[in-house]
């Protein structure tokens, strides 16, 4: 058998050309080419305070699962901001 040469081979370090490797098609860049991101009205997020105060303000609206569902995590917010007391006055009337 004669010898092969493959093993002689030695792989080139690609250092031009273009950048490729998804099937022969270009890479995508990341990122937008706009430049006016960040230009905007940026807004901002509800306190935790906020967040409870609309949430024991719809509580008595919606359904029985979602409700027993959400006490837990509104009775970690009431104590946490100190607010036990309007929320246990808000749920008295709706007791599951």
């Amino acid at each position: 058998m004669s010898s092969s040469n493959l093993s002689k081979i030695q792989p080139k370090l690609r250092t031009t050309g273009r950048v490729s490797g998804n099937f022969g098609k270009n890479k995508v860049k990341a990122g937008s080419p706009l430049q006016d991101i960040g230009n905007g009205d940026v807004g901002n997020m509800p306190t935790k305070s906020d967040w409870l105060t609309q949430m024991l303000h719809i509580y008595p609206r919606m359904s029985v699962s979602w409700r027993r569902n959400m006490l837990p995590q509104l009775r970690s917010f009431a104590a946490t901001l100190n607010r036990l007391p309007e929320l246990n006055l808000t749920i008295q009337s709706y007791d599951l």
